[in-house]
């Protein structure tokens, strides 16, 4: 209960909080939050790939929260596999980067897509995975603050890839 009481909180504050944008160094910060959860035993096992990723001008406290909820919910929903692969990458149209977390793991039905980023609404039982589900509503309204977009795609049981984007 206490850290859904966090959880939401953190969502609360985070559409009051003043935005301070830099220009970020997008893999220092990944690398970052994958050292993270590797002192903490989180990542025992799996193989995480890193591609290029493009800097970007945004709020880095706030970024760094969407890489950990996207990097943590990859880890969770992969760790029954026998060989868990998260890669990581960007790609880079005229007028955004976007940025993508792809993992071998669960999946989801994309006919319940539209709920993945709302406060409570969870496509797996507590019961299997933890979490408080506010995770990805907190992700998606960071990157709404600095006028990005989100989504996501998958197929059951092959995994999942959930993209952001930032404006260049």
């Amino acid at each position: 209960m206490g850290l859904l009481i966090d959880d939401l909180l953190n969502f609360s504050r985070i559409g009051r909080q003043e935005l301070a944008l830099h220009e970020i160094n997008m893999t220092k910060l990944v690398e970052h939050v994958i050292d993270s959860f590797r002192v903490l035993n989180k990542t025992i096992g799996a193989e995480i790939q890193i591609g290029q990723i493009a800097n970007a001008k945004c709020d880095e406290h706030l970024i760094k929260q969407v890489w950990i909820n996207l990097l943590s919910n990859a880890l969770k929903y992969s760790r029954k596999k026998e060989k868990p692969v998260i890669s990581i990458s960007t790609q880079e149209t005229e007028t955004e980067i976007i940025y993508s977390v792809t993992d071998n793991g669960v999946g989801f039905d994309m006919e319940f897509s539209d709920k993945l980023f709302a406060v409570f609404q969870r496509l797996h039982k507590v019961s299997e995975y933890e979490g408080t589900g506010v995770g990805l509503a907190l992700v998606s309204r960071i990157v709404t603050r600095h006028k990005g977009r989100v989504w996501a795609y998958s197929v059951p049981d092959q995994g999942a890839t959930f993209y952001f984007s930032l404006p260049k």
